[in-house]
């Protein structure tokens, strides 16, 4: 879990404490104990019942009596941010949609300096040891969308990337080499989509298409997910592709278009 900044000259502490108690809920702790929101935040048993029971009485959290719970009005609180995005409001019906399709998880993305961002996200079963939402992390050069969105970049954007970037192994699949990476970021500018193979986690596999902005340059990214031996990612790495590749274009068109209809850049 984010650990709560050092204090400053301006900080209010207990604003502080009481998110603290909100993030600690996430995709693995969705309903969780006093003693567990304790140990999370680390704050005193008391502390942490104090916060809570006034999340409660504000509508943010329920509880059984012994579990507690958010409620969907913690979502108000991003909806400022929200709003201002259309690219999640307009992927997030059209992923749904893929995700029934193709019967994996599907995301999408953008990038953000060496990392892609998830912005939304359709979860239909644990493939990773970490969970992931939207505000999750990863490397780009070690994801699928990241090798889209990497692709997407001008020639003088992606060597200022390989030159800065810090290439480390997750498993013995992950590209490190500088030289390699460039290869395989032009074959996907070149092929439109990238797939990587259990090189951000074993057994993990995923494949990627750009979703464009209204002048046709690569603004974000989607793609499904699979395990290695299961499901659509049985067989073959090429069987695997094809089981997926149309459905995400497809989806990648529509949310292009709807994009465009918005005016969105």
């Amino acid at each position: 879990m984010t650990e709560t900044p050092a204090p400053t000259g301006q900080y209010v502490q207990s604003l502080a404490r009481g998110l603290s108690v909100i993030r600690a809920f996430d995709a693995e702790h969705v309903r969780m104990t006093l003693s567990e929101v304790s140990r999370r935040t680390g704050l005193t048993r008391a502390t942490a019942r104090r916060f809570l029971l006034t999340l409660e009485e504000l509508g943010y959290v329920r509880t059984d009596g012994r579990n507690f719970e958010l409620t969907a009005l913690v979502l108000a609180l991003g909806y400022s941010y929200l709003s201002g995005q259309t690219l999640p409001q307009l992927a997030q019906p059209l992923l749904e949609d893929l995700s029934r399709k193709v019967s994996e998880s599907t995301s999408a993305s953008i990038l953000d300096g060496e990392e892609i961002v998830y912005v939304a996200r359709i979860h239909t079963r644990r493939l990773m040891r970490v969970g992931i939402a939207v505000g999750t992390r990863f490397p780009a050069y070690a994801t699928s969308m990241g090798r889209v969105l990497l692709a997407g970049l001008s020639e003088p954007a992606l060597e200022k990337y390989l030159a800065e970037v810090r290439l480390e192994p997750f498993t013995d699949r992950t590209v490190t080499d500088p030289g390699a990476l460039r290869d395989e970021v032009r074959r996907v500018r070149e092929a439109g989509w990238a797939v990587v193979d259990q090189e951000l986690e074993s057994g993990l596999r995923s494949v990627a298409v750009p979703v464009r902005g209204a002048g046709g340059e690569v603004v974000a990214a989607i793609n499904t997910s699979m395990q290695a031996t299961l499901g659509a990612g049985e067989g073959t790495l090429e069987e695997a592709v094809a089981s997926v590749l149309p459905a995400l274009q497809e989806a990648s068109e529509k949310i292009t278009a709807a994009l465009a209809a918005r005016g969105w850049a």
